[in-house]
């Protein structure tokens, strides 16, 4: 019987891989992953690939591939070039390794794009093609993937209410969607239930209730319950405050140094810091305390959020999800904006329709075949 995968982990399993077990800090872990992503979206971006399927795709790619190996053997650039490669074959939109090797010289410094890629342009494409194989012996050749995305756009058509203000809900989930693949949520939970968990996000922070929904029987008392049995709601709030931590750290990732990777070399690890926690708040799946979310800082390239006028407030702790002080703030994402597909009962109007064109002539028809035109006029009968 052939093993089937696993590629869902425990959150001490997450603390506990092959990196941060060679010494690696969680703290440079945690970045490492972030750039990671980072360089596949833009360098996705540079090559006109898209978001949702192949991008989205190759992410999945390098996190799963850090859980078996660490970033001191394999450095994350040339892993990320190998997972995007890869993900084009996947979702049927390859491009050529030399052209993804060029496009990379483009985007990074010189100094890095040697250290990592090598300084002898004829083994770049080897090592590539080398590290496409070796990522597919480590995700045991696991090709089919599903991502939040379709199950977001698949939810959304089910909840009735105004359109303009489902419109704005589904964007910003949409948005978080794209944030998310920093994260390691993907290594935690279905995609269905990432999907769930940022739409619930997106309804607090845009204060869109979710009354009624199509197909609502009395057995569901939320609007997820016809999609998924036994959902709590301490897992999407687990979620929610994933995602908004990954806002909250983006300083403190700022902040750490750059470690070696790459070499043999041993990378020291930095004693654990002490959260300073709240009391009376918890996290429902360790029964850990939460961490205080904070605002993401003000002009710092990662974040993700871009607010208004008046600040959010993330310090009151008083309900699980923070609630915006201005209403007309607005939550951008960091990845190019690439808007979610229409809905099916989008309020936009559709498309005229083609005018109606001939049906093609029928074998051995007169249509088909027409009569010469005579070149000169019929002599007169005798």
């Amino acid at each position: 019987m052939t093993n089937i995968p696993r590629w869902y982990y425990q959150r001490r399993e997450l603390r506990q891989t092959p990196s941060i077990l060679k010494g690696l800090d969680s703290i440079i872990e945690a970045r490492y992953r972030r750039e990671g992503a980072r360089f596949i979206i833009e360098l996705g971006t540079a090559m006109n690939l898209s978001l949702s399927t192949t991008m989205a795709t190759a992410v999945v790619f390098f996190h799963r591939f850090y859980m078996c190996h660490s970033f001191q053997d394999f450095p994350r650039y040339p892993t990320a070039c190998a997972c995007l490669f890869l993900a084009g074959k996947v979702e049927e939109t390859p491009k050529k390794g030399r052209d993804m090797i060029e496009c990379t010289r483009r985007m990074l410094e010189e100094p890095k794009f040697s250290q990592q890629f090598g300084s002898e342009d004829k083994n770049r494409l080897e090592e590539l093609m080398t590290l496409e194989r070796i990522l597919l012996q480590t995700i045991k050749f696991d090709l089919q993937l599903e991502h939040p995305y379709k199950f977001l756009l698949k939810y959304a058509t089910s909840i009735k209410g105004e359109k303009s203000r489902l419109e704005k809900m589904v964007q910003m989930a949409w948005n978080f969607v794209n944030d998310s693949l920093c994260t390691t949520l993907c290594l935690q939970w279905e995609p269905e239930i990432i999907a769930i968990a940022l739409m619930h996000l997106a309804c607090k922070l845009s204060k869109f209730d979710v009354v009624d929904w199509i197909g609502r029987t009395s057995d569901h008392l939320r609007w997820w319950d016809m999609f998924i049995e036994n959902m709590t709601i301490d897992v999407l709030e687990d979620i929610c405050h994933q995602v908004l931590d990954f806002y909250s750290q983006a300083q403190e990732l700022q902040s750490v140094p750059e470690a070696v990777t790459g070499t043999n070399t041993p990378v020291t690890q930095s004693p654990p810091k002490t959260p300073s926690y709240q009391s009376g708040q918890t996290n429902s799946l360790n029964s850990t305390p939460h961490p205080p979310i904070q605002p993401p800082p003000q002009g710092y390239p990662y974040s993700l959020l871009q607010v208004g006028p008046s600040p959010m407030n993330y310090t009151n702790h008083a309900s699980p999800i923070p609630t915006p002080l201005n209403p007309g703030y607005m939550i951008g994402s960091y990845f190019p904006h690439q808007p979610p597909p229409p809905m099916v009962n989008s309020p936009h109007p559709p498309p005229p329709p083609l005018p109606p064109q001939p049906p093609p002539p029928m074998l051995n028809s007169p249509q088909q075949h027409p009569p010469p035109v005579p070149s000169q006029p019929p002599l007169p009968p005798t």
